[in-house]
C-alpha cells in the first residue's frame, strides 16, 4: 500500500490518535489557550532551532513582561536577551523581535499582519512563522512546513522535495485543504515521539503498511 488522496484522511486519524497523548509542540498549546497572533508570533520567533522546554519557558517569561508590541518596545535589546535566554540564536532575536515590533506598531497602529506577504516583510520571519501566524494566530488557511513535516511526508513517499518551502507547495497542490491546518502539529509530536530523524522506530509505527519508508537507512 502507498500513501495518496485516497487514504491520507485515513492517515490522519491514525496519527491524531497515536499522538493524543504525547506532548503538543510549543506554538499550538499556547494559541489553544487563546488565540492571540501577538504570542504565536513571539513564540515561534523563539522556538526556531530552541528545544520546545526552552521556548516554553522563554516565551513564558517574555509574556510576563510583555502582551503586546508597545510594551516589547518598553524593553531593552540587553533585557529581551536575558529574558528569552537560553534560546538558539537569542542575540539575534532579541534585535529581530525589536525591529519587529517598531514596525508593527509605526505600520499597522499594533495589530499583527494577517496576510503572508506582509508577515514575511517582518525581519526574522519565513514562511514558517507566517503560516503559524495565520494559522494558530487568525484560524486561516496556511500549511506549516518545518524539518518534521518535510522528511516525514517525503519518508512517505506522499511528495517528493528537496527543501521544506518546496513540501509546502507541494502539499499546498495535493493535500486535501481540510488537513492544512492540523499536519503541522501532529507530525511535529510524531515526528519529535516516533518517526526521528535517524533509526525511525518503525516497528511501533502504526503507518509501517503504508509507509514507503524513503531514505530510511536503520530503524528500529
Amino acid at each position: 500500500m502507498v500513501i495518496n488522496n485516497e487514504n491520507i484522511g485515513e492517515i490522519i486519524s491514525i496519527i491524531k490518535k497515536e499522538v493524543k497523548n504525547y506532548d503538543v509542540p510549543v506554538v499550538t498549546l499556547m494559541s489553544l489557550q487563546k488565540r492571540d497572533p501577538f504570542k504565536v508570533l513571539f513564540a515561534t520567533i523563539i522556538s526556531l532551532r530552541t528545544k520546545d522546554e526552552v521556548t516554553y519557558e522563554a516565551s513564558k517569561r517574555l509574556f510576563k513582561k510583555a502582551n503586546c508590541t508597545k510594551e516589547i518596545l518598553k524593553l531593552s535589546e540587553t533585557e529581551l536577551r536575558k529574558i528569552i535566554y537560553p534560546a538558539g540564536f537569542y542575540k539575534t532575536k532579541a534585535k529581530n523581535m525589536l525591529r519587529i515590533a517598531n514596525i508593527i506598531e509605526e505600520k499597522y497602529d499594533g495589530r499583527i499582519p494577517d496576510e503572508m506577504i506582509e508577515l514575511l516583510e517582518l525581519p526574522g520571519v519565513g514562511r514558517k512563522t507566517a503560516n503559524l501566524v495565520l494559522i494558530e494566530g487568525y484560524g486561516k488557511e496556511g500549511i506549516c512546513v518545518d524539518t518534521h513535516v518535510h522528511r516525514i511526508t517525503n519518508r512517505w513517499g506522499y511528495v517528493k522535495t528537496k527543501s521544506a518551502e518546496e513540501t509546502e507547495f507541494s502539499l499546498r497542490k495535493k493535500l486535501p485543504k481540510e488537513y492544512w491546518k492540523d499536519i503541522n502539529w501532529i507530525l511535529v509530536a510524531y515526528g519529535q515521539h516516533l518517526c526521528k530523524p535517524v533509526s525511525p522506530f518503525c516497528s511501533k509505527c502504526k503507518l509501517l503498511d503504508y509507509c514507503a519508508k524513503k531514505g530510511v537507512v536503520k530503524s528500529r
